[in-house]
């Protein structure tokens, strides 16, 4: 009896988890699983389960979710070249040549991730509409017959490649930068030429991270929705995310055929991830060693300004542009502009209209909203993370490996899809948490769960856990040990996760799409309602006030996590 009741205590802490995992990834899987087989959607009092049906699959025969199936394969294959072409490019200058200005660089190579995708697809409709873009009008005045169409496939794949570069920039620059220079050295001793060298030793040694990137993006682009509602869909460019969103917000909604479409999405996604993995998994090289050695910068010769201008480009594309775009559209006191001469009137710009959503309640409340959402989802998913970490790396308490499993699920699932199984949950649940704030901060703890335990895994396995034991052989109980030993030691790993949680919940649209109410509303569904209704001022007002909170967030964040690092010295 007694090794029972020590078998199960120590399964308890495995048990708990997964019920609270399985409420927030299982059981919303579950019901997007039986509404895609049932004739009704899940609702309070009837779940579905006494009409179970194979006809919504039919929709995937239909040429509607044919070609909204082939466009997110390709536009999302195209835009993942795309993207590791300049993310890539740039790791390289800016970590492995002598190109100007290098800091510079790497600001470039990450400063686009502080401007959400739907900002920056908001941005480019601004810029890129045929009848009234911005770089249509001005190559109209200098007299060119050219008109920019960003309301077509490569407008969408040119959006989704600037805006998911930096993925491919941040890894394949880790990856060069850690690189051992001892073995260039080798090669360069046995005659090898510069180009030779770069050829067969040192893109092979960063392939991993090629690789990895390359898929993630694919995988990032494939499920993405806010850029393939605002680019394609005025173009008829429809994908699944938009094709699922289109079928929600039908009259009647379609809602068990969403589900259908929604499987098919998860099911590519699944397929994907395992390639990723495999990908990073298949091929390993140790390229950092303990010599402290650094690897020689590679000369560009007269190639280091042309160089550092295609890199200034892409910033200018994706950052300068936009934000340059969203201003004049905020400033501008008439709606439609038929040449840019006109913002040249004394009267053609005012700040009357960013001034007045800057203290309208709308905002206000979205604000408070947004960053009440994040907070709170990032406290909790770190916490959530921590507990997950320690049991899978710390103990040896049975279905550990499980636990780990289920909390990397959601990298597979779509957060379109998953909100939409977390709709359906809330309904049926017999919690009243569907309309209000706690459903969005459970949605976001469910997107964003990989990457805080992949977040907080690596700091807990920095820690060695003898200076764990050790305090609790002097006598400390195991929480206290925990509380006062390996906490203070991940401070550092533990910030840093918060801060990343708090930054993605912040720029999260998908998640949130099916859950809000008009007293939930975040600012990024404040940009999307105002996009949606045709109010493309009210649109670009808010973007660049959420540009705004996020800058705010970003240096708060980085001024805390420098306190921590300097704290923990």
């Amino acid at each position: 009896m007694t090794a029972v009741i020590a078998r199960l205590r120590r399964a308890l802490p495995t048990g708990v988890l997964l019920v609270a995992l399985g409420t927030l990834v299982v059981v919303p899987m579950l019901f997007i699983l039986l509404a895609a087989f049932s004739t009704h959607v899940p609702r309070p009092g009837a779940i579905g389960l006494d009409a179970l049906s194979l006809e919504n699959f039919e929709i995937l025969s239909t040429s509607q979710a044919v070609g909204a199936l082939g466009n997110s394969v390709f536009i999302a294959g195209a835009a993942s070249l795309v993207a590791l072409v300049i993310g890539c490019g740039l790791a390289f200058l800016a970590a492995r040549t002598d190109a100007p200005a290098r800091r510079l660089l790497y600001f470039a190579g990450i400063a686009p991730l502080f401007l959400p995708s739907l900002v920056g697809a908001l941005a480019w409709s601004l810029l890129g509409s045929p009848a009234t873009g911005f770089l249509n009008l001005l190559l109209h005045s200098v007299g060119l017959d050219l008109t920019l169409d960003i309301y077509s496939r490569p407008g969408l794949i040119m959006v989704l490649a600037l805006y998911y570069a930096p993925y491919a920039f941040l890894l394949v620059h880790s990856a060069l930068s850690l690189m051992n220079p001892d073995l260039e050295e080798a090669a360069f001793v046995h005659g090898g030429t510069r180009r030779h060298t770069l050829r067969r030793i040192t893109f092979p040694l960063a392939m991993p991270a090629i690789l990895g990137s390359g898929i993630l993006i694919f995988a990032l682009t494939m499920e993405n929705f806010p850029v393939a509602q605002v680019i394609g869909n005025p173009g008829q460019v429809d994908t699944l995310p938009s094709f699922i969103y289109r079928l929600m917000n039908a009259s009647p909604s379609r809602g068990n055929e969403a589900a259908a479409v929604a499987v098919v999405l998860t099911v590519v996604l699944l397929v994907v991830t395992a390639l990723q993995q495999r990908a990073v998994m298949r091929r390993k090289f140790t390229t950092v060693t303990g010599k402290g050695v650094k690897a020689k910068m590679i000369p560009l010769g007269r190639w280091r300004w042309p160089a550092f201008a295609a890199a200034m480009a892409y910033f200018a594309l994706a950052v300068v542009l936009p934000l340059a775009a969203l201003l004049t559209a905020a400033l501008q006191n008439s709606p439609y502009i038929a040449s840019l001469g006109q913002l040249t009137d004394a009267d053609a710009l005012s700040f009357y209209s960013l001034g007045e959503m800057l203290t309208s309640e709308d905002f206000l409340q979205a604000a408070r909203n947004s960053v009440l959402t994040a907070v709170l989802a990032g406290l909790i998913g770190t916490a959530i993370s921590f507990a997950i970490s320690y049991t899978v790396y710390r103990t040896n308490a049975p279905g550990r490996r499980v636990l780990e499993f289920v909390a990397m699920a959601p990298l597979a699932v779509p957060a379109i899809v998953l909100g939409l199984g977390l709709l359906w949950t809330w309904l049926v649940a017999p919690v009243p948490v569907y309309g209000t704030m706690a459903v969005l901060v459970v949605a976001f703890l469910a997107v964003f769960l990989p990457q805080g335990y992949r977040g907080v895994s690596a700091s807990i396995l920095q820690v060695d856990r003898d200076l764990e034991d050790s305090a609790v052989l002097l006598g400390s109980p195991r929480a206290k040990a925990v509380s006062y030993v390996t906490l203070p030691l991940m401070r550092v790993g533990m910030v840093s996760t918060l801060l990343l949680l708090l930054m993605l919940c912040m720029r999260e649209l998908s998640a949130a799409l099916f859950l809000f109410t008009s007293d939930t509303r975040l600012l990024s569904i404040l940009i999307f309602d105002n996009y949606d209704n045709g109010a493309m001022q009210g649109a670009a007002c808010v973007s660049l006030l959420y540009c705004g909170v996020i800058l705010v967030i970003a240096l708060l964040a980085k001024s805390l996590g420098a306190k921590t690092v300097e704290g923990s010295r």
